[in-house]
């Protein structure tokens, strides 16, 4: 088996990364990947972007937000998070479960001193508490299977950034389930800081597993970077691919009244009904509104271009454009 080491904090790129090694290595190999992501946080493959992060947070924050392959919930991740991964053939699928690759990394844990335990399908837990989650994504008998190790991750922005949102939203879109999270630094004696851990848990696997370098080579990381650019920095994958889902925000905003926004939106991100109702006070009529903004992607840029000419405050009193399109993304 291989070992490959991200060069890059940049989740973008490391998912990238994980699809390129997967997709275009050669298949008769198994790869081990340990990477790590500045702050971020990781949609599965078959969720509402949208109905799992707090919008205003994540950017006040600039946290990035990024599509995986596969499925599960979201998860923030920071550089006190350590991110594993394994890429194997799946052999006997009905024989092939989560914990075929959980159990290295507790056996690695456990010669830490971490009492880790494989608890429920795909999380590993300390003392009833978790701090990795796991997930796969499977195509022609082969399998990727990536997981987190919350090591000294700020919980505080754990919290923050996956808070459920106010908004009224119905999605057939994978929900996550909050649960319970906790690092494992304070079960590890003496002061380990991450990079020291990242190093340690490196050794302990390549030992235990005979894992060989791989060096990535300047044509891997064009590639790689190429792919990144194709989807991963791509509005349309990250948010676009989201399930359809109607959404209903309620906001009061000082001068003009409360406005009720009920939207419904495509698969693929694009805006197919829209309406405004509340107390508010304005001289334009805001069907017309809503009927401009069908059809375009509900994203910022898209959104801005729609209404460059427009002046909002003739459909709502005082208020500007930064503001109503706060009110729409966030």
């Amino acid at each position: 088996m291989y070992y490959i080491e991200s060069p890059s904090h940049d989740p973008h790129f490391n998912l990238a990364l994980e699809q390129y090694v997967f997709d275009r290595l050669d298949r008769s190999q198994g790869y081990f990947m340990l990477w790590q992501n500045d702050n971020a946080i990781i949609v599965g493959k078959h969720q509402n972007t949208t109905a799992e992060i707090n919008a205003p947070y994540v950017k006040e924050r600039q946290i990035s937000v990024v599509r995986r392959l596969s499925g599960g919930g979201a998860v923030y991740h920071d550089l006190g998070n350590i991110n594993f991964t394994f890429i194997a053939d799946a052999g006997d699928v009905a024989k092939f479960d989560f914990s075929t690759f959980c159990r290295p990394v507790v056996k690695a844990l456990r010669s830490f001193g971490v009492p880790a335990e494989i608890n429920g399908r795909n999380d590993m837990t300390v003392d009833g508490k978790k701090f990795s989650g796991n997930s796969q994504y499977m195509k022609h008998n082969r399998v990727m299977h990536h997981g987190t190790i919350m090591f000294d991750s700020d919980l505080e922005v754990v919290g923050q950034a996956l808070a459920v949102s106010k908004d009224k939203i119905q999605s057939k879109g994978l929900k996550s389930v909050r649960s319970r999270v906790t690092n494992i630094k304070p079960y590890i004696q003496g002061d380990v800081s991450t990079q020291e851990f990242f190093r340690t848990l490196r050794d302990f696997m390549s030992e235990e597993y005979q894992l060989q370098p791989y060096p990535l080579a300047q044509a891997d990381l064009e590639a790689v970077r190429a792919l990144q650019a194709e989807v991963y920095d791509k509005w349309e994958w990250n948010f676009g691919r989201s399930p359809a889902f109607q959404i209903q925000k309620e906001r009061r905003v000082e001068g003009c009244g409360k406005l009720e926004v009920h939207m419904d939106v495509a698969k693929g991100g694009a805006i197919t009904a829209l309406a405004f109702y509340g107390d508010y006070f304005g001289n334009g009529d805001s069907a017309e509104l809503a009927q401009r903004l069908t059809g375009q992607p509900l994203e910022e840029n898209a959104l801005r271009a729609a209404l460059a000419d427009t002046d909002i405050g003739l459909y709502f009193n005082k208020m500007d454009l930064d503001t109503f399109l706060s009110i729409l993304l966030q």
